[in-house]
């Protein structure tokens, strides 16, 4: 890819979005379609893809590269365990020795008792014998003695057993000592942090190569805030440069200054140097430090890699100050934090006072309405807080037979037949098409985008469905959705379902929009894919298909994403990405979605971030200031003085935070790419340190109310049980090739995710329809429905569903003996010709009679293509 050229100086003054757009279009066409192109507009689409292709080149290359060292420390990690336990059973083994030396060098200890009572027992049997004649036989012995001859015998026995107990010891013996220290010596050179890190040179060679071509040393912007301190990216360089040497690498650079490993730790400096040659660093331990503290730096944003996009210096993407400025007034008012008309300068020490004031009226409110709060119980004595579990009441009778009635009155249908019908009402289809105007439109859109869409959110796959479905090919399957279907179409399509769903009376039954929740479900990818990692949660390799699920049970917008990566940074970019008429302020979370940047970055976007917080006991709460006592609530904030909000960082960097949080709501930079890097673990970064601090503030207030309001906490397990549910019901739907995502390419996999989230929406728009019809019906025939009754009724109703279609045995087939026509060939059926583009989906019908549905347009059989 670099061989082409710098592609950043051909498209220098492009907007990124037109050559990602163009890229994408590219990407989608083979060699045949390129050729259709003009000339200028075919160079155009290629240099948009390389310019892509050599950004994406070098993001995966990075990427590898974190995942092997991670993989690489984690081993680590687990052999310095097995180590430690070794070296406790060593110590364990030693102890014992050196108290059997104690008992034998003590004069009054066990050991000298013991030889007192065995030289007693031992004269006991000289007394028995001593007028015995050494050359007496065995029988003239035995009647000499008598009965005395087994006493004697028994007393000898004893007194070797305990002079033998007494000597011995547990452990002992010169034997195993030098065992043991054998064993520590080793253990104690297997530590060498390159030992574990590396694992040698078989791991180290193939590390090498590729690294050395992609060029990391490049500082972040951030680390100019901090003074710059030294990191990895030189250090990498320096290895890079003397590559051809084998042993060691010269400790100084060429023009004599000394090579900076300051960003180690010491055991590191200590490892990488050796003793026998000063002024030389060991390669193999040099590489292993640069390489873990590279990766490390990658992961927090500290460096940045030249020409990459993901891993680029995100600090020189924010918007300048002056252009922030202008829309300063406006923003704030948009997200809350200034009220309108209000004409109040809007600084950096308001911005504080209001952080002060939040913080310092939950506190209050918190330890005020801690005598009326039942859930939560503080002892008194130990200061140990405890939340009550709440038990749910259950399911009241007259809501199990409403939902009864309506499962019973449901009309089966199909499930080709469901995405039909809402395509008809809805009209998402015509959201897709082909991605350049000089390609020719599909005879019949309608009926290719409806197969496509089921064939795809199923996970049937194009050649799988088109084995059972007449009249299509798997070309052509395959060539609508790669070349008609795109990211953002498939995003305005699944907008097109929420607005109609939240124009239902019967969406008002689960919720008014207002709300939001966040989680993802596991998806089973092929192992050999840059995505696929084992997941902690789930056990097994895969992705996860993140959705926020509004309130009214429909999906507002889906992401696919790695099973490492920290799920909280995708919450915000969600919200910002939705399209639809639906806009929460509210999002609720599981347990993952705590982390100071992300609630920090929410509270300055204007969204109510409030996860499930199950570790709350573990979770540090910050006073406003030293002197802030409560009289309730104290234990919960540790010892006096401690735990403190620096406010004064805050009001250092309110610049900074308001060009971040500006530039991620004008999509200057990504939510998501932002959050990756301000994570823990950055020495550099004064905005990671800002963030902190502001998602100190709001986390802590959060954790209040969550523990003063019972509502609210049973409201954050409601939403999340609602998102559950919607993981399921769209697992059901995409039962295509056992839920297993066949394709390698994240863009393709993260497509599949949205036609399976745009047939999941079609889908619960579909029952939400019909069980809006039903109650109608109920009350016309006098029932009594309670609202609250109504609410309970889930869209995710799934019996009346058929989610394979029907299947009518053929009674005459020609390899079955059936005579051709006189003068007519039989022709087999593998060479019959298909109708492109023709299918047959059944029972499309108008609207439902008195539904709340958007404006139709009726359409005759064969303008439906049917």
């Amino acid at each position: 890819m670099d061989g082409l050229g710098e592609t950043g100086a051909w498209l220098s003054g492009v907007a990124s979005g037109k050559i990602t757009d163009f890229a994408g279009e590219a990407d989608a066409a083979d060699a045949p379609g390129l050729r259709d192109y003009g000339l200028v507009k075919r160079l155009a689409l290629l240099v948009c893809l390389v310019h892509k292709a050599r950004m994406r080149a070098r993001d995966e290359l990075a990427t590898m590269f974190c995942k092997r060292v991670a993989l690489q420390v984690k081993r680590a990690k687990a052999e310095l365990e097995s180590i430690r336990e070794r070296q406790q059973a060593i110590v364990e083994a030693l102890i014992g020795n050196y108290r059997t030396v104690l008992q034998h060098i003590d004069a009054d200890g066990p050991v000298q008792a013991a030889r007192e009572k065995a030289a007693a027992l031992t004269a006991e049997i000289l007394g028995a014998v001593t007028e015995l004649d050494q050359d007496a036989e065995a029988g003239a012995v035995a009647m000499r003695l008598g009965d005395q001859l087994a006493a004697a015998l028994h007393a000898m026995a004893k007194a070797l057993l305990v002079q033998a107990g007494a000597l011995g010891g547990r452990g002992g013996g010169g034997g195993r000592f030098r065992r043991v220290r054998a064993a520590v010596r080793a253990d104690r050179e297997g530590r060498r942090p390159s030992r574990q890190l590396l694992g040698g040179a078989a791991v180290r060679a193939p590390t090498q190569g590729p690294l050395h071509d992609v060029r990391p040393d490049q500082s972040s912007g951030t680390d100019r805030h901090l003074g710059g301190q030294p990191g990895p990216g030189r250090a990498c360089a320096h290895a890079r440069r003397h590559k051809h040497l084998r042993d060691y690498i010269p400790g100084r650079y060429e023009d004599g200054r000394p090579v900076d490993i300051s960003f180690a730790t010491l055991n590191w400096q200590r490892a990488v140097r050796d003793k026998n040659r000063s002024g030389a660093f060991v390669r193999k331990y040099f590489e292993a430090m640069v390489f873990a503290g590279l990766a490390e730096e990658l992961r927090t944003g500290d460096v940045a890699v030249a020409g990459s996009e993901e891993y680029a210096d995100w600090s020189q993407q924010l918007l300048p100050w002056d252009a922030v400025e202008e829309k300063l007034g406006d923003y704030l008012v948009e997200v809350g934090l200034a009220e309108p008309g209000d004409d109040t300068p809007y600084d950096a020490v308001l911005f504080r006072r209001q952080m002060e004031d939040k913080l310092t009226a939950a506190a209050a409110a918190a330890d005020a309405g801690y005598p009326d709060n039942e859930g939560l119980v503080i002892d008194s004595e130990t200061g140990i807080p405890s939340l009550k579990a709440h038990r749910a009441e259950g399911q009241r009778a007259s809501a199990k037979a409403l939902e009864q009635e309506i499962k019973a009155r449901m009309p089966e249908r199909s499930l080709l037949g469901v995405v039909s019908r809402t395509a008809y009402w809805v009209e998402w289809w015509r959201r897709f098409g082909p991605a350049s105007g000089t390609e020719r439109k599909l005879k019949d859109p309608f009926g290719r985008y409806v197969i496509t869409t089921f064939v795809k959110g199923t996970n049937l796959g194009p050649y799988e469905a088109a084995r059972h479905i007449p009249g299509v090919s798997g070309h052509e399957l395959s060539l609508a959705a790669n070349r008609h279907f795109s990211i953002p179409t498939l995003n305005e399509a699944i907008a097109d379902l929420v607005n109609a769903h939240a124009r239902l009376d019967i969406s008002q039954a689960w919720g008014d929009g207002s709300t939001a929740a966040a989680d993802g479900t596991h998806m089973d990818t092929y192992l050999n894919n840059l995505l696929s990692e084992t997941s902690v949660r789930y056990g097994k390799p895969g992705g996860i298909a993140y959705h926020h699920i509004s309130d009214t049970c429909i999906a507002l917008f889906t992401h696919f994403i790695p099973c490492g990566v920290w799920e909280a940074v995708y919450i915000i970019e969600g919200l910002l990405k939705n399209t639809s008429e639906v806009k929460p302020a509210i999002v609720h979370a599981d347990t993952q979605g705590q982390s100071f940047p992300v609630f920090a970055l929410a509270h300055l976007l204007g969204f109510d971030l409030m996860p499930s917080i199950r570790n709350w006991k573990d979770l540090t709460f910050y006073r406003p200031t030293k002197r802030a006592e409560y009289v309730h609530i104290d234990a919960l904030f540790g010892e006096s003085g401690r735990n403190v909000i620096d406010f004064d960082l805050i009001e250092s960097q309110f610049r900074h935070l308001m060009r971040v949080a500006i530039s991620v709501r004008e999509g200057v930079i990504s939510s998501t790419l932002l959050l990756r890097r301000l994570r823990a673990g950055s020495r550099k970064n004064a905005t990671y340190t800002a963030f902190r601090e502001v998602g100190r503030v709001i986390r802590t207030v959060q954790l209040l109310r969550y523990l003063s309001d019972a509502p609210l906490r049973r409201r954050v397990t409601a939403a999340t049980n609602k998102v559950e549910a919607f993981n399921g019901f769209s697992q059901w739907i995409g039962f295509g090739n056992g839920g297993a995502i066949s394709d390698n390419d994240p863009v393709e996999q993260e497509k599949t995710a949205k036609f399976n989230a745009l047939l999941t929406n079609a889908v619960i728009f579909h029952n939400a329809l019909y069980i809006a019809e039903i109650v109608r019906q109920l009350q016309e025939e006098g029932w009594e429905i309670d609202p609250e009754d109504l609410a309970h009724i889930s869209p995710y109703l799934t019996e009346h569903i058929r989610r394979f279609g029907e299947f009518h045995p053929r009674t005459r087939h020609p390899a079955r003996g059936v005579r051709p026509a006189p003068g007519r060939r039989l022709q087999p059926a593998a060479r019959r010709r298909p109708r492109h583009g023709r299918i047959r989906p059944s029972g499309l019908t108008p609207p439902l009679p008195g539904a709340h549905s958007p404006p139709l347009k009726r359409r005759t059989a064969s303008q439906l293509g049917l």
